[in-house]
């Protein structure tokens, strides 16, 4: 955390301020668009981690019509091929630019701390009504210590309410811990993170892994577009195989479509809903859900007959132990790329299954005695979420990030944490449609910000939040993901209901049954 350079410093006083100029804050900066909100964005560039951690390949995954702004349609929305990265920041860009939020946004401008300058008392449980009075109470709660263009001044600021938009991806990685000298100090190669690999262009990214021995850490989406990337660079005869290190296998799939039924109809209809439990469920839902039990497993059972029967899992030992419910209620489902097979059959990517591994000279040493050589290893590990957030956070607040017994941060409907006041935190809680559930917390969260309700007493929002977190446990054993995949539709219409509308979006009882929800049923209507 950065140092106070001033013990009273000067201050540039406003309403609402913004952390992050990505999806999240960008959706937040159009829906407070009416009370001037500053939006602090340490890069020079809108998009988030689009922006600065995506690789030369990445794509979304999922066509331009699934990932859009409720009121902003991609110009080429029917286009069933999935956008690149660079399409998708150019599409950020253009709803930025169409709604005017540009004008709030203050690039190179990162945040180094926050400080609390409110009521203390007002964090303590048993608040009336709502947890923490007026969202707008008249004068400075928080104040935001800025560095601007590496600047070693700090400027601050004044706001009486935060929104951080700063996810849980980017800017700090997590590396694996090892034991004494079996660290990357020993390896007489090359050792990076997957971020530091996101910051070469392709001729540099093309001349680390040609040629090379390359050893790729982790099995979910960011190491297997990295492995095929590594694979692309190494054609050829003077070409080395790259091998992926897996300690735990997830479901991946080759498109939406399930033995020709489209993918929604298992997880994304409000008939679909009935199969799985959500939080404060009825006594006759609840026996619902029982009754119902061997159907949900038997969706996940057909859904993995598809995928063992369409990608060769088993001949390469990569056919995961639990069901394929569980990685889609952890929000870890991933699309695999169509060539990540090709090149595996041609012997351009290799797997090594190991639950533990360290360096050695001359690359790594696997908990069955058994070594390879690498000249370059690749930390796909992902990244420290929770650490960003204690590096902004002051005390008391960055321990109440884990205040749940599992280490999960409490934020209910997504947004507010029930023990700090005046802040909220939209784009942390995951969904299988991030830009979607981003844009519904921000109109959520900007009606609340205007009064149009309430929120309930803070033992109310935290009973309500562990509910949603025993939901989770029960389905996943990646629960502490905190992902709400499988109740998002019923995560929706508590949003809805609790903004005044109508939790129903669709225009007929058959398509409110079985056709998919999705940001047109949440468009505004003027």
């Amino acid at each position: 955390m950065a140092e106070n350079h001033y013990e009273n410093p000067p201050l540039t006083i406003s309403k609402i301020g913004i952390i992050g100029a990505g999806v999240s804050g960008i959706a937040a900066a159009k829906q407070l668009y009416h009370h001037n909100p500053v939006v602090f964005e340490a890069s020079d560039s809108i998009g988030g981690v689009w922006r600065t951690c995506a690789y030369n390949s990445t794509k979304l995954q999922s066509a331009p019509k699934d990932y859009e702004f409720s009121d902003f349609p991609w110009p080429n929305r029917d286009d069933p091929s999935f956008p690149t990265h660079v399409e998708i920041v150019d599409y950020l860009e253009s709803y930025a630019k169409h709604f005017d939020v540009l004008k709030f946004v203050k690039f190179n401008s990162k945040v180094m701390e926050l400080r609390f300058v409110g009521q203390q008392g007002t964090t303590e449980l048993g608040g009336n009504g709502g947890a923490f009075g007026s969202p707008l109470p008249g004068h400075p709660v928080w104040q935001i210590a800025v560095q601007t263009n590496g600047s070693q001044n700090l400027q601050w600021y004044a706001f009486e309410f935060v929104v951080v938009c700063i996810g849980k991806y980017g800017d700090i990685p997590k590396i694996p811990s090892f034991p004494h000298n079996k660290g990357p100090e020993m390896f007489q190669g090359e050792v990076l993170h997957s971020i530091d690999y996101c910051k070469l262009d392709k001729d540099a990214a093309s001349q680390l892994l040609k040629g090379k021995k390359v050893a790729v850490i982790g099995y979910k989406k960011s190491a297997i577009d990295l492995a095929v990337e590594c694979a692309e660079a190494n054609q050829g005869p003077e070409g080395q195989p790259c091998t992926m290190v897996v300690r735990t296998l997830h479901w991946t799939v080759p498109h939406y479509s399930v033995w020709g039924l489209p993918f929604f109809l298992f997880y994304s209809t409000r008939a679909s809903q009935f199969l799985h439990e959500k939080p404060n469920q009825s006594f006759l839902r609840t026996m619902l859900c029982y009754l119902l039990s061997p159907l949900r497993r038997g969706v996940s059972k057909f859904i993995e007959s598809y995928l063992l029967w369409k990608l060769p899992l088993r001949k390469y030992g990569l056919k995961p132990d639990h069901p394929f419910e569980e990685d889609y209620a952890s929000c870890q489902m991933a699309i695999m790329p169509e060539n990540f097979f090709t090149e595996a059959d041609k012997g351009n990517i290799v797997f090594k299954r190991s639950s533990n591994w360290w360096f050695w000279k001359e690359g790594i040493e696997f908990d069955d005695n058994t070594k390879m050589k690498a000249d370059v290893v690749i930390l796909a590990t992902g990244y420290d979420g929770k650490k960003k957030l204690k590096t902004i956070l002051p005390d008391p607040f960055r321990s109440l990030t884990e205040y749940h017994p599992s280490g999960i941060m409490p934020l209910y409907r997504g947004t507010i944490h029930p023990l700090i006041p005046n802040i909220a935190f939209v784009g942390y809680i995951e969904s299988v449609a991030n830009l979607h559930t981003s844009e519904l917390r921000s109109m959520w969260l900007a009606r609340y910000v205007d009064e149009k309700f309430k929120l309930p007493s803070a033992e109310n929002m935290l009973e309500q939040i562990y509910k949603e977190m025993e939901v989770s446990r029960r389905i996943t054993r990646f629960y502490k993901r905190h992902c709400i995949s499988t109740f998002s539709i019923n995560h929706g219409d508590d949003i809805c209901e609790e903004m005044g509308w109508n939790s129903w979006r669709k225009r007929s009882w058959f398509a409110e049954a079985f056709s998919p929800y999705g940001r047109q049923d949440y468009r505004l209507k003027n």
